[in-house]
């Protein structure tokens, strides 16, 4: 089994990280175990699995891999992001409080302000990049922080560096939703997160072909304290699952590349379309978040935002139904291109008022940037663009 500790590069953790082969069969890839029970030697004696609910070779082949990747000490997978996000919150009780980035995807804005505002926790919304007000927020009942980074779909950059000095003398966890960087790009613990969460829905998986959430802990503690509401809870997800996000993250560090490589040329092409108003995209210059980008990231991802120069919800309409490559379609980080409006789509569960002082506004375009040829997809934005 190849070490998580530095001594080997991405790519060979990507593919070997926390694996070993199967021992009753060999097998290069940990197998899919489709069973829900496991027998037992004797009476109180198992073989380190007695339940799927509480633990799958295959689903721990998973959590290994991802623990190895992102430098924790340990990992629990879920049915979706979302129940990964659930599980995190399970860590409050009721007075708690809980501050959060004010712009980040609408389904976590709704799990927190429609399921658990209820039961007693306090969710505070800010631009976190501001450092200043987000120690101002801050009260002896803050037990954790919350940060994308970037964040969905306006791509900004929050220091996470600066954000767990915050939260250390706090004494108030941080977790970072890792989904646009990937480990590969950004790896929050190394940079004093305490819990990492992921949509592997995205670009760990990166086929489309699986929803699954995952969240990797600093710490064996706040790892066995994971796993305790995995196992109470149960929103695990299937051997099935893990097998195919496995198999996904094995060409994530190629995958990758590609995705920034694309992202960058098509970024560049909407900045200079003389119908195009604003690009969101960390990888400028003029990025406000560049410098913090650059200094946290490994590159930039296939990620972006735009808005246009003169035109609102008929004009995006008019643009994405003449797309052909990018496809319309919820979610991001696979293979293929696609194209969101995250007003009506990703976001409609945020009040307007609320998300359009984020920048979500009717005319804003999400691209999650694909790995087909770069030409097809430029060419392709390009002529939808004429018919404005």
């Amino acid at each position: 089994m190849v070490s998580k500790k530095n001594s080997y590069k991405f790519g060979t953790l990507a593919i070997h990280g926390g694996q070993k082969p199967d021992p009753a069969t060999g097998a290069v890839m940990p197998p899919i175990y489709q069973t829900s029970t496991y027998a037992q030697k004797e009476f109180g004696a198992h073989q380190a699995y007695e339940y799927s609910r509480t633990a799958n070779p295959t689903r721990s082949a998973l959590e290994n891999s991802l623990a190895a990747l992102e430098g924790g000490a340990g990992a629990a997978c879920f049915g979706s992001g979302m129940a990964a996000i659930d599980a995190l919150i399970k860590l409050l009780e009721p007075g708690d409080e809980l501050i959060s980035t004010n712009d980040l995807y609408g389904g976590t804005y709704r799990l927190f302000n429609t399921i658990f505002a209820k039961y007693g926790i306090v969710f505070k919304f800010l631009p976190i990049g501001n450092l200043a007000q987000l120690e101002e927020a801050i009260t002896p009942k803050t037990k954790m922080i919350w940060v994308e980074t970037p964040t969905n779909p306006m791509l900004n950059v929050i220091d996470v560096r600066a954000v767990s000095a915050i939260a250390k003398k706090a004494n108030a966890l941080l977790v970072v939703d890792n989904t646009f960087a990937t480990p590969y790009l950004q790896q929050p613990i190394q940079l004093g997160a305490d819990l990492v969460m992921h949509s592997a829905t995205k670009y760990l998986g990166g086929h489309s072909d699986v929803v699954l959430g995952a969240v990797v802990a600093k710490t064996e503690e706040l790892a066995e304290k994971i796993h305790f509401i995995q196992n109470a809870s149960g929103a695990i997800c299937g051997p099935m699952d893990s097998f195919l996000a496995l198999r996904g993250i094995k060409t994530l560090h190629v995958r990758m590349n590609h995705h920034c490589k694309n992202g960058e040329a098509i970024a560049h092409f909407l900045q200079n379309h003389p119908k195009v108003g604003d690009v969101y995209w960390p990888g400028f210059k003029t990025h406000p978040n560049h410098e913090i980008a650059n200094s946290q990231m490994s590159g930039f991802g296939g990620m972006l935002s735009f808005n246009l120069k003169n035109g609102g919800l008929d004009q995006v309409k008019t643009i994405i139904s003449h797309l052909n490559v990018f496809t319309l379609a919820e979610s991001l980080g696979g293979v293929e291109s696609l194209v969101g409006h995250p007003a009506t789509m990703t976001h409609a569960s945020i009040p307007k008022n609320v998300r359009e002082k984020t920048g979500i506004v009717d005319s804003l375009i999400r691209l999650s940037v694909g790995i087909e040829d770069q030409e097809d997809l430029i060419f392709d934005l390009e002529q939808a663009l004429e018919k404005i």
